[in-house]
């Protein structure tokens, strides 16, 4: 059987490697047309900043481990040019000389990957303006800054005469996963930074009131935001420097811009050989990784995938799922009976010593598809056992259906403990847990690491709780335009409070239920939401009517809580 793999980075390398570990006898040829197979391009942003100082470092295999290690015939600066699937037949172009020649096939896997998001805008090819996608991109934005600009035109032919500064403004285009690295990475090398992002968010996978926590962190270390702006076109003027045009008339100036807009599945190989394309723009597959060919697959960021949560059809550019979907793509091939579960955009940041993550369908993504069966809570859990020295607040938000219970997404931010939280949600969502199964989830404990009651299992009882009518939910939306009561103590008041809140401390709430209204519904805040939770069970069960005002005074406003303290 000989198999050819176009593609040989993150999907396209790990079909080639599992191939050959199932089949020892099959003739595999890996063809990619960049220099590098199996490159760490998630790590292109740090390379940029000098945190991975080695390019080396970022070359996870090279060809010769794969023809030595693995019998794979790897040809790199060979690009597939067409494919004639009736013949099972594949042209091949060497970059280089220009060369084509054609192979057969029994078995093809395709893994282009996805090309950067490039618009035809004004100025958009001129030099200082570059993606982050492959390693000559991190290699050429490093050449860039390290040669410094010219600043004293002519200067360089007399002696004595500084004709070069070092480049110190940035303008990075995008705030998505890589704009947000790299926007970190210029920041540590010294660059004063400016973030334009066409819509009001940062991180647009995550909820907005979580997204504005992550811009405050950003504005603290000193990141100028544009966000609802997008750029109109470029401009350089003769000492080299970039004016960055936007939509409202702001400039921008720059000495150097990134562009980090998104990716867009390459696909134009599949789309001439006739292969089905999805509502996405993605080739469609079914769970096997198999296209409309049945002989012909397609892993990686090239392919339509559906989410786990809402059963929609999406593209996914991330390293994981291309990952496994490489590895299922060898087992079929190899007689296996192999499946892809979907994914869940399993995803991770880290921020100037902050970390963002999150699982699963967003609110905002439940909304635009006009799902209404769903609920949410808010809490604080600490990173690990309070009284252990260095705990630190999770900021932590749980969607799950509201008829069974079904997880349906998480999102947390912090700056510890993060990971280890949602990376459990994330299996726990996959596997179609509820939130009665978090409540009962056995979780490692000690003092340094967790709590008794891990974050995760805190999240259960919660949400449990909510369901079985113990602590009816409310939430700022709605709270505060109703009779809000504060049960925090009049200390904690004079650093911030609800307006239009009666306060009453819940140490002296059983004293002086006669204050409060019977003919209202009551709605009972504290800082985080676990004295409101007492109290409304107090209300409750003396007959008023009472609902807890999910993660208290911080889900109303915890910009604060990514800061080092």
């Amino acid at each position: 059987m000989k198999v050819i793999i176009v593609g040989g980075v993150a999907g396209g390398a790990s079909c080639a490697a599992r191939l050959r570990r199932l089949d020892e006898k099959a003739e595999i040829l890996m063809v990619e047309r960049g220099p590098y197979v199996s490159y760490a391009n998630c790590g292109l942003p740090y390379h940029v900043g000098d945190v991975i100082e080695e390019e080396a470092s970022l070359l996870v295999a090279s060809e010769q481990l794969f023809r030595e290690h693995f019998a794979i015939d790897v040809r790199t600066n060979c690009e597939a040019v067409e494919i004639l699937p009736k013949a099972k037949e594949i042209r091949l172009r060497d970059v280089k000389t220009g060369e084509v020649t054609t192979q057969s096939y029994d078995k093809l896997v395709l893994s282009p990957g996805a090309a950067s998001v490039r618009p035809p805008l004004p100025g958009i090819d001129l030099p200082g303006i570059f993606h982050v996608r492959t390693v000559p991109d991190a290699r050429e934005i490093r050449r860039w800054i390290e040669r410094g600009t010219a600043f004293l035109s002519g200067m360089d032919k007399y002696s004595g005469f500084q004709t070069v500064r070092p480049k110190t403004r940035a303008v990075v285009v995008g705030g998505g996963f890589i704009g947000l690295e790299m926007v970190e990475n210029l920041v540590h090398r010294g660059f004063d930074v400016t973030l334009v992002e066409l819509s009001d968010q940062v991180l647009p996978p995550i909820d907005p009131e979580n997204a504005r926590v992550v811009e405050a962190h950003l504005a603290r270390h000193d990141v100028h935001l544009a966000l609802g702006d997008g750029v109109a076109a470029f401009e350089q003027d003769a000492g080299g420097t970039i004016a960055v045009h936007t939509k409202s008339g702001k400039v921008h100036p720059a000495d150097v811009v990134i562009l980090a807009l998104g990716v867009r599945p390459d696909t134009a190989l599949a789309k001439a050989a006739g292969l089905a394309i999805g509502e996405r723009g993605g080739i469609r597959v079914d769970e096997r990784m198999r296209t409309s060919e049945p002989d012909i697959f397609a892993v990686g960021d090239a392919v339509e995938v559906k989410d786990h949560a809402t059963g929609e059809w999406g593209l996914v550019a991330l390293a994981g799922p291309a990952n496994r979907q490489g590895r299922i793509a060898a087992d079929v091939i190899a007689g296996r009976d192999s499946r892809f579960r979907g994914t869940q955009g399993t995803s991770i940041i880290g921020l100037f010593g902050a970390v963002v993550a999150w699982t699963g369908a967003s609110e905002k993504t439940l909304r635009r598809l006009g799902h209404t069966d769903y609920e949410k809570i808010y809490l604080y859990p600490n990173s690990h056992a309070g009284y252990y020295p260095g705990a630190k607040p999770i900021a932590l938000k749980v969607i799950f259906r509201k008829s069974d219970g079904l997880l349906l997404g998480a999102q947390a931010l912090g700056r510890d403990g993060v990971t280890a939280r949602v990376n459990a949600l994330a299996a726990l969502i996959q596997m179609n847990a509820t939130v009665y199964d978090l409540e009962e989830a056995e979780l490692c404990y000690a003092p340094p690491f967790g709590s008794a009651k891990d974050p995760v299992n805190f999240a259960g009882m919660v949400a449990a709780d909510v369901l079985r009518g113990d602590m009816p939910l409310s939430h700022w939306s709605t709270a505060r335009s109703s009779f809000l009561l504060d049960v925090r103590e009049p200390s904690e008041l004079a650093v911030e409070s609800a307006p239009g809140a009666i306060n009453i401390p819940i140490g002296q709430l059983r004293a002086r239920l006669g204050e409060l209204p019977r003919d209202r519904e009551i709605n009972v805040m504290c800082r985080s939401g676990q004295r409101a939770y007492l109290a409304t069970r107090i209300l409750l069960q003396n007959g008023f009517k009472a609902r807890n005002v999910s993660g208290g005074m911080l889900s109303l406003a915890h910009n604060y809580l990514l800061q080092a303290h």
